[in-house]
């Protein structure tokens, strides 16, 4: 009788089953730093400032969490159909010596546009900033609000 030990073909390490994907995704990462010169990596810091949406039949109302932020670091732009909300998250000053254990709040510019569903007035846009929470009022246009019909008997 012959004895003979099979090595498996395919050797299967439990230690980590999210090694590969997390080794994947770095090299991915590298592809696209390397086709744009690191210029997304710089730039890209998340979906910053978080918005709310809602609508009633006159307006658009659109309220951005934006903590930390006074009016002077914030800048808002309108056309009949967008919304573009910019500024600066400044950094906090602090020793140079100082250790991160955790940094998870970004510093730096950032841009968010909204593309709204339908066409708005900007000369008649109105902000306001109060408690970290930035609203914009936007009037909808005339030619999109609803127009009641009366019936002819």
């Amino acid at each position: 009788m012959v004895l003979r030990r099979f090595r498996p073909l395919i050797e299967w390490d439990l230690k980590n089953p999210f090694e590969e994907l997390e080794r994947m995704r770095m090299e991915m990462d590298r592809l696209f730093e390397s086709i744009t010169g690191g210029l997304l990596g710089e730039t890209f810091s998340g979906v910053y400032p978080l918005i709310n949406i809602t609508e009633d039949k006159d307006n658009f109302y659109i309220r951005a969490e934006v903590p930390g932020l006074k009016e002077k670091d914030i800048e808002i732009s309108a056309t009949s159909d967008t919304l573009t909300i910019s500024g600066e998250r400044k950094a906090i000053a602090h020793e140079e010596d100082v250790k991160y254990h955790r940094r998870e709040r970004d510093t730096g510019k950032f841009s968010r546009v909204v593309t709204l569903p339908a066409q708005i007035d900007p000369d008649k846009v109105d902000a306001t900033l109060s408690d970290g929470i930035l609203t914009v009022v936007l009037p909808k246009s005339e030619a999109v609000k609803p127009k009641q019909i009366a019936i002819k008997s």
